[in-house]
């Protein structure tokens, strides 16, 4: 079976706010060590599919950085491998891709001059661990023009997916992007297989910039579109709400989300860091600590990623601490999210407070009591900010900060 995998890693995500003002949300690192497109780049190699083109667009740097040639994924080869497409300027002023079908069509000759019978279109931006095989199997079985992915999702969380509607046979029926109201409990993963042919012609006739929202309606009507029902776990990470629930729920007693199963393991690129240290202080209770930490202050209910550095005296209680920050004695840290290099400094308290008020500029993304710290922001010593606070990547935090308010 010869198989190309594209993977969508170019998008913005504003619904991660200013965790993706400088990188793709597939970049945004994820459980402490890891970044979100690995577990998609992992997906693939696991399935046998070594032929895989990432797409980028969106704050690429971060993201070229981490993938390399692919290596760690076992991607750094001659034949196949990885490799990293960019938006480019064409003849008639185009270059700006608009949306994931323009994307995928920018690039239709790397399609087209790859001898392959499938080529898989993948989100970058999903948290799940999937044998795409299997998937495989059922699309040369029922000779399926496309083959969509399929998982359950509660009714209301539908209007963040596009919602499929499947006949007794496995069929897809109809399509709807994001609707406000649908009977189907059936979520699209953004996870497609294509007949290398039909794709190619598809995107030569039908010139729609978007899949879910306007070419993927149109193919279920006239083409032979198949379901593959996923029953593993699987997360759209695409808002700071659901980008942290992810990251707490994997300090379950027995996650949904196996990290440490060596049959399928996450691959990522990694630095030579030493062990996590605890001092005689430290106390550390149902968490998550990755290497190069070094904690003397009290830490439940989190995740601590790489050489994180945790003062004497600090607290730090049901929050997700990216790579490389430090968090100065007698911080109290409460239901946040801060993202890589930030210093908290000495004495602050950070989310702080009864919920209050949702965030002024975000009131449908912050409205949970949690409070978001931008890559490499500075707050200087004593001072207190409220919840549902924003504080914008490389800035630097001298004053109070009430509920609600965006810095």
């Amino acid at each position: 079976m010869r198989v190309l995998a594209l993977i969508m890693a170019g998008g913005a995500s504003p619904s991660l706010s200013v965790l993706t003002a400088g990188r793709a949300a597939a970049a945004t690192p994820f459980a402490g060590k890891y970044r979100i497109i690995d577990f998609t780049l992992s997906n693939c190699v696991n399935s046998g599919i070594y032929d895989v083109g990432v797409l980028s667009q969106h704050q690429p740097r971060s993201l070229h950085e981490h993938i390399g040639v692919g290596k760690p994924w076992d991607l750094d080869r001659l034949q196949g491998g990885v490799r990293v497409l960019h938006p480019f300027p064409t003849p008639d002023g185009g270059g700006w891709q608009r949306g994931t079908a323009d994307a995928i069509r920018y690039h239709l000759d790397v399609i087209e001059e790859r001898p392959v019978d499938y080529v898989m279109v993948l989100a970058g931006d999903h948290v799940y661990k999937m044998d795409y095989r299997p998937l495989l199997d059922l699309h040369m079985q029922r000779g399926a023009d496309v083959t969509l992915a399929v998982h359950s999702v509660p009714p209301h969380e539908a209007y963040r997916y596009g919602m499929v509607t499947v006949d007794g046979e496995g069929r897809v029926t109809n399509f709807e992007e994001k609707p406000r109201r649908t009977s189907s409990a059936l979520a699209s993963m953004g996870v497609y297989a294509f007949r290398k042919e039909y794709l190619v012609d598809l995107l030569y006739r039908d010139q729609s910039v978007d899949f879910g929202s306007e070419m993927l309606p149109r193919i279920v009507s006239e083409a032979n579109v198949s379901a593959y029902t996923f029953n593993g776990y699987w997360a759209d990470v695409g808002t700071v709400q659901a980008y942290y629930e992810s990251n707490i729920a994997l300090l379950a007693e027995t996650p949904a989300l196996d990290l440490y199963d060596p049959e399928w393991v996450v691959r990522t690129r990694s630095f030579e860091r030493p062990a996590a240290q605890l001092g005689s202080s430290a106390r550390i209770e149902r968490s998550l600590l990755c290497d190069g930490c070094r904690v003397d202050g009290h830490v439940s209910g989190s995740v601590i990623g790489t050489g994180v550095v945790v003062g004497a005296g600090a607290i730090i209680r049901d929050s997700v601490i990216m790579p490389d920050s430090v968090i100065e004695p007698g911080v109290v840290l409460d239901n946040c999210v801060v993202d890589k290099q930030v210093v908290i400094g000495r004495d602050c308290k950070v989310g702080e407070g009864p919920i209050g008020m949702p965030n002024a500029a975000q009131p449908q993304l912050l409205n949970t009591g949690l409070t978001v710290i931008g890559k490499a922001a500075r707050v200087s010593a004593g001072h207190t900010i409220g919840r549902n606070v924003v504080v914008s990547a490389r800035s630097f935090v001298d004053q109070d900060l009430a509920s609600g308010e965006t810095f």
